[in-house]
This record gives structure tokens, C-alpha cells and sequence, in this order.
């Protein structure tokens, strides 16, 4: 131990000691890694169980929405043949994924790798798997900037999927709310409500969601409540978006007028349309008519 404290060549005699003692130490280290290797292996196997588990659970769920699914939509297109509505069509879309992101912690852009080449235009509804994302404000040729929800510049019609009330939501200036503004201080709106696309204004398509609300206050003397709302889509997680192409306005509105068109004529053709009996009535009620005029 004096030798050890005072000279160093004794670090080399502990080096080729350490050597010789390294397999017993092994040796008596192999019941420790045995066990730790054992309980790691079965909180795996555990966590693979109750994982599976979670996805069966899952499955089934989701099988069961998908029977009373088929269900709605036959029940959906019973009603829509009977108010002889047109059938909505699909939206054509492309895939896009995020290039970067705006680096001005007071604007909310980014840019995804879809250019004119690819189809896109300025105004351009962006969505992801969730929900509305924003729109695109600038195209080159293989990029396209896009204005995110989240955005204080950015603002959308929506409407309240409970009851169609229709509101304008604009961006907070942060990822995780937005206000709808000018609502009514006895307008039927709540926390939880869904807010979708209205389709108003031509540029978004209606149905998509946009944000659900988490807070609605009501301040004494003020005609206007306080609504914040989340957005529904995943703005500072999400990596791959779809870029929707919408049929312009005037086709919407030309499609519109033609069912209107011929519903009102369907309409005026069944007004028309009088039974045998109707017609022999008012044959009867003209010759009484007459009748009675002759007499002084």
C-alpha cells in the first residue's frame, strides 16, 4: 500500500492483476445479466401482449363503426334520391411533403415539395390526416409556400357541425389555438363543438374539419362571446399533407342552378298534372256557373 500511495510502477502490476481477475468477474457478473435480461424479455413480451390486446379492441371498434358506417351512407343516399340531390363528388387531391419550415417565430408558414408543375395554385386547400392545414399563397415550380391555419393573417368561414351555425375562425399567431370571431353572446356554441368548411366564399370545400373549441366565455354587457378553439389538424407534427383540387365556383354554382331548375319544374309539372276526377269537377262547377248567370 506504500508503494501503491508513493510510486507508479505499481499501476502496472494492478493492470495485468486486473487481467487475470477480469473472468472472475464475468463469472459473477452472468447470474446479474441472466436476470436483467430475463425481466427485460418478459416486459417485453408483456407490453407485446397488452399491445396486441389494445389492437384487437381497436379492430373491433373500428369494424363496428365500419357496419354502422355502410348503414348510414345506404340510409344517406336513400334521402339524397328522394330530395333528388346530386351525388357529391370525390375531391382529386396529390400527396406533398414538408420541405421546411418559416423560421419567424410571428409567421406561420412552411413550404412543401409541390410546384405548378405538379398542379398546384395559389389558394389551394392543404390538409392532412386530420383536418384542415392552411392554404398555399405562393407556387414555383417544384415548391409551393403554404399559410397555415394557425396564422394571425389567415381567417376561413366554418360552420358548427352540431347545427350549421356559421362563424369565421382566424389564426391566434400559435400552433395550438385559434379564435372564432363575432359570436353572438346567445349564440348556441360550446366547448367540445366541431367546426368544419363551410364552403362558403368558393375556396375551401365544405365538411372538412377545422378546430373544435375548448373555451367559450361569456363577459357580463358584452354582445360578443369568447370563443378559442384547437385545430384539428396536427400543425407542428404532421410531415406529409394532401393538396386538394376543388371544382371552381362557377360549376358548383351552375350544377346548383340546374337542380334547382329542374326541381321547380318537376314541381310545376306535378302541379299541373290533374286527375279525371279534379278535371270533372271543374267542368260541373263551369256549367253551374253558367247556369245561374242565365237566370234574371
Amino acid at each position: 500500500m506504500f508503494v501503491d500511495e508513493h510510486f507508479t510502477r505499481m499501476e502496472q502490476v494492478r493492470a495485468q492483476m486486473s487481467m487475470v481477475v477480469a473472468p472472475i468477474q464475468w463469472v459473477v457478473s452472468v447470474p446479474s445479466d441472466l436476470l436483467n435480461w430475463g425481466s427485460l424479455a418478459l416486459s417485453d413480451q408483456q407490453a407485446l401482449v397488452d399491445e396486441n390486446r389494445r389492437l384487437r379492441e381497436q379492430i373491433l371498434t373500428l369494424s363496428h363503426r365500419g357496419q354502422r358506417m355502410a348503414n348510414l351512407i345506404a340510409e344517406n343516399q336513400q334521402l339524397r334520391d328522394l330530395l333528388k340531390a346530386a351525388e357529391r363528388r370525390e375531391i382529386p387531391s396529390i400527396t406533398a411533403e414538408l420541405l421546411s419550415l418559416d423560421n419567424d417565430p410571428f409567421s406561420h408558414q412552411m413550404v412543401v415539395n409541390r410546384g405548378h408543375r405538379n398542379g398546384a395554385y395559389v389558394g389551394q386547400p392543404v390538409i392532412d390526416a386530420t383536418g384542415l392545414v392552411g392554404q398555399i399563397i405562393a407556387v414555383s415550380a417544384y415548391s409551393s409556400r403554404v399559410l397555415l391555419l394557425a396564422d394571425a393573417s389567415h381567417a376561413l368561414p366554418v360552420q358548427l357541425n352540431r347545427n350549421g351555425l356559421r362563424f369565421i375562425v382566424q389564426g391566434a399567431g400559435r400552433y395550438s389555438s385559434v379564435n372564432v370571431m363575432h359570436v353572438p353572446d346567445t349564440a348556441d356554441i360550446r366547448e367540445g363543438d366541431l367546426l368544419t368548411t363551410s364552403g362558403l366564399a368558393g375556396r375551401f370545400p365544405p365538411g372538412y374539419p377545422v378546430a373544435r373549441v375548448t373555451e367559450v366565455y361569456h363577459d357580463p354587457g358584452q354582445p360578443f362571446a369568447r370563443v378559442t378553439a384547437e385545430p384539428m389538424a396536427q400543425l407542428q407534427r404532421s410531415r406529409h399533407f394532401l393538396l386538394l383540387f376543388p371544382p371552381p365556383q362557377e360549376e358548383v354554382d351552375e350544377q346548383a342552378w340546374d337542380e334547382t331548375l329542374d326541381i321547380s319544374a318537376e314541381a310545376l309539372r306535378s302541379s299541373l298534372q290533374l286527375s279525371d276526377s279534379d278535371i270533372s269537377l271543374k267542368r260541373a262547377l263551369a256549367v253551374q256557373n253558367a247556369s245561374s248567370q242565365e237566370v234574371p
